[in-house]
């Protein structure tokens, strides 16, 4: 992903790459030869490399342990970051990373790359036609062989590939989740150690369900990357097979009701992670606060800790208990005083990430990062 990111700052006419960070050093270099830049510079340390070369901001492409001390370094030196998912490695991580936020008010965007997909916004704009949604699903069957962590990881299809649905369920619903039953396992002929399949119910605010069934290590008659998708609505059903434009039959809406949802906003800023960047520059710039800030993120992470929690019971699980004791991790184990203040001032996990706070924040970083207009990572 790494390599990819170096494409999309490169495509990207208003961001400049200002350098690039790894532990290993001659892995950047490599990097950067192979992507004909072998003149940019590099370092171990990104505040270090930031301040040398007078970079703006941080694009976090680190493993999921890294995301935590990486964005929090460089929040707290003045630097707005664009992180790949998670937002960390856990929950409790996150709401660290919401408090720094709040306490350098600078921007954390999480990259959700589904959001910004054409056909997505289209089916969304689709379901906002059918009244009342009652039920969505996702079907998610495909048979990668990656080698490496992946295949030792205990959950790996709901820890590493299963944020990417529940994110774009909350964004199709405009619904949050409450609670969570699932079921995982691991087929006997898996080339996983952990469990690769798992089915899991959702529900959302509003009394809609949300149903996902999974597995990565299902040959043949594979699904799009995006999954197979089905809304169940009040007056008819919208689809999308994750690769092509979405189809919807449905009655013809009643007299003097709007349509739910309607069309997503910042759906021209391009697509996947080109479009997250996009979105990122554009709030650096003073526009709005992007799909993916780290307050809005959070309940899609909630979501894959709950089911993994879930599983592992054979329990329903509440996500706020999930939340909540996420937020007594996050107190008892955060270094910075000055983060623990503000999560110990929050009245609760859900008021903190809601609406009205992101409202307040959006006000912040308008303040913060106005003199950071034309300023590129």
């Amino acid at each position: 992903m790494g390599r990819a990111w170096l494409a999309a700052v490169g495509a990207e006419a208003g961001a400049e790459l200002a350098g690039v960070v790894d532990l290993d050093v001659d892995a950047a270099r490599r990097a950067l030869a192979d992507a004909g830049l072998p003149g940019v510079p590099v370092g171990t340390d990104a505040v270090d490399l930031a301040r040398a070369t007078g970079a703006r901001a941080v694009v976090d492409v680190t493993v999921p342990a890294a995301h935590h001390p990486v964005t929090t370094a460089a929040l707290f030196a003045g630097l707005p970051v664009l992180g790949e998912k998670p937002a960390a490695a856990t929950v409790a991580e996150t709401l660290s990373l919401v408090a720094a936020a709040e306490v350098t008010g600078q921007l954390f965007m999480v990259s959700q790359s589904r959001r910004y997909n054409p056909q997505l916004a289209a089916f969304r704009r689709q379901a906002g036609t059918l009244g009342r949604p009652g039920l969505l699903t996702t079907e998610f069957f495909r048979a990668p062989r990656f080698g490496g962590f992946r295949e030792e990881m205990a959950h790996p299809l709901l820890v590493d590939m299963a944020i990417h649905p529940f994110d774009t369920a909350r964004y199709l619903l405009d619904a949050e989740p409450v609670s969570v039953y699932c079921e995982s396992f691991n087929p006997p002929w898996s080339w996983y150690s952990g469990d690769a399949a798992a089915s899991a119910v959702f529900e959302m605010t509003g009394g809609v369900r949300y149903a996902y069934t999974g597995s990565w290590c299902s040959p043949w008659r594979e699904t799009s990357w995006n999954g197979a998708w089905r809304l169940s609505g009040e007056h008819g059903t919208a689809s999308w097979d994750g690769d092509h434009d979405p189809e919807v039959e449905r009655a013809p809406a009643p007299a003097g009701e709007e349509a739910r949802g309607g069309a997503a906003g910042g759906e021209s800023t391009g697509e996947g992670i080109a479009g997250a960047l996009t979105a990122f520059l554009a709030a650096l710039d003073g526009g709005p606060v992007p799909r993916g800030e780290v307050h809005e993120n959070v309940l899609s992470l909630a979501m894959v800790e709950a089911a993994v929690a879930s599983a592992t019971s054979g329990e329903r699980v509440l996500v706020d208990d999930v939340l909540e004791r996420a937020h007594a991790e996050a107190l008892a184990t955060e270094a910075r005083e000055d983060v623990r203040a503000r999560l110990a001032s929050w009245t609760s996990v859900r008021a903190a990430l809601g609406t009205e706070r992101g409202t307040e924040l959006g006000t912040e970083l308008g303040t913060e990062l106005g003199a950071a207009r034309g300023a590129r990572p």
